[in-house]
C-alpha cells in the first residue's frame, strides 16, 4: 500500500501536473475511440501496450475477456457495452486475449473448480462454446498447445458472443462498427489481430504498408510475421504461400466457413 500511495503522489506532481489541460477537458466530457475488451490479468494494461492517452479507451475486463451473450445475466458487461456504442458513439471494438490466460487454464478443467471456486465456475459457462469447440476438433493436442487454441478461439467465441446484443448487431448492419480480435504475447510484447481474408492471426504492424510499419518503428517486416491458419480444399484453390512462422505459433485448425462469414464479414456488414 506504501508503494500505491507514493505512486498517486508522483502521478500528481508528475503526469497530472503536465497534462493539467487534458485532464480539465476530460472533466467535461470523454470522447473515447475504442471499446477494449480484455481480461483481468495484472500482467495486461491496455493504455502500456497501445500507448494510448488517458480518455481513449473505454475498458471491460474480466477474468477471460468473456462476454456473455445478451440476456445471459445482468451484469456489468452487457450495460457498458450498451453505454459504450450507443451513447459514447464508440465505432471500434477489440476483443484481446493473452498468452498463458488463467480463466483458459480453468475452463480447460471446469469440473474441478465446482467446489474450490463455485463462481469463477460458473462464469467459465459462458465461455462452454469454446470449451465444446475445442474438445470436439483438437483432441489430438494437450498441455501448453491446446492451451493456446483456447485462447484464440475463446477470443472468437466472444466476439461471436458479442454480436448477439441488439445495439451490436444494428451498428454493424449499418457499418457503423467493427470488430478485431487480438491475442497478446506476455513474452514478447507482440500482439497478433485476426485476419479474415487470410485467415491467419498476423502481427498488427505487419497490416500496415512497409512503409507505414517503419513510421511505427517496428523491428521486424510485414512479411515474416504471420501465424497462417490451414485452409480447406473449399476454401482456397491453391496451397497457401511458405511464409516464415514466428516462434510463438498457434497449431489452428481451420475455422468453418460458416463461422467466419458470421463473425467477420458481418464486422463491416453492407447496409
Amino acid at each position: 500500500m506504501k508503494k500505491l500511495i507514493k505512486g498517486l503522489r508522483e502521478f500528481k506532481s508528475s503526469y497530472f501536473h503536465t497534462h493539467q489541460e487534458l485532464f480539465e477537458q476530460l472533466s467535461h466530457s470523454q470522447k473515447p475511440r475504442v471499446l477494449f475488451i480484455t481480461c483481468s490479468d495484472s500482467r495486461i494494461d491496455p493504455n502500456l501496450i497501445t500507448q494510448a492517452e488517458v480518455g481513449e479507451l473505454f475498458v471491460i475486463r474480466n477474468a477471460g475477456n468473456i462476454i456473455p451473450p445478451f440476456g445471459a445475466t445482468n451484469g456489468g458487461e452487457g450495460a457498458t457495452i450498451e453505454y459504450a456504442v450507443q451513447a459514447l458513439d464508440i465505432q471500434q471494438i477489440i476483443v484481446c486475449g493473452h498468452s498463458h490466460c488463467g480463466a483458459m487454464k480453468g475452463l480447460m478443467k471446469i469440473e474441478k473448480l465446482r467446489e474450490e471456486m463455485p463462481l469463477v465456475h460458473d462464469w467459465l459457462k459462458y465461455a462452454e462454446a469454446t470449451r465444446r469447440l475445442v474438445k470436439d476438433h483438437y483432441s489430438e493436442y494437450e498441455g501448453e498447445e491446446l492451451l493456446e487454441i483456447i485462447i484464440a478461439e475463446n477470443v472468437l467465441t466472444q466476439i461471436e458472443n458479442l454480436r448477439t446484443y441488439p445495439v451490436i448487431h444494428s451498428k454493424l448492419y449499418q457499418g457503423q462498427l467493427t470488430i478485431y480480435a487480438w491475442i497478446y504475447h506476455i513474452e514478447t510484447g507482440e500482439v497478433f489481430a485476426y485476419d479474415p481474408n487470410t485467415h491467419a492471426y498476423v502481427s498488427t504492424q505487419s497490416q500496415f504498408s512497409d512503409s507505414q510499419v517503419d513510421t511505427f518503428n517496428s523491428p521486424f517486416r510485414k512479411s515474416d510475421r504471420v501465424i497462417r491458419l490451414p485452409h480447406t480444399e473449399q476454401q482456397v484453390s491453391e496451397p497457401p504461400q511458405e511464409v516464415a512462422i514466428p516462434r510463438y505459433q498457434f497449431p489452428f485448425a481451420p475455422l468453418p466457413q460458416e463461422q467466419i462469414e458470421r463473425i467477420y464479414r458481418g464486422s463491416k456488414a453492407a447496409k
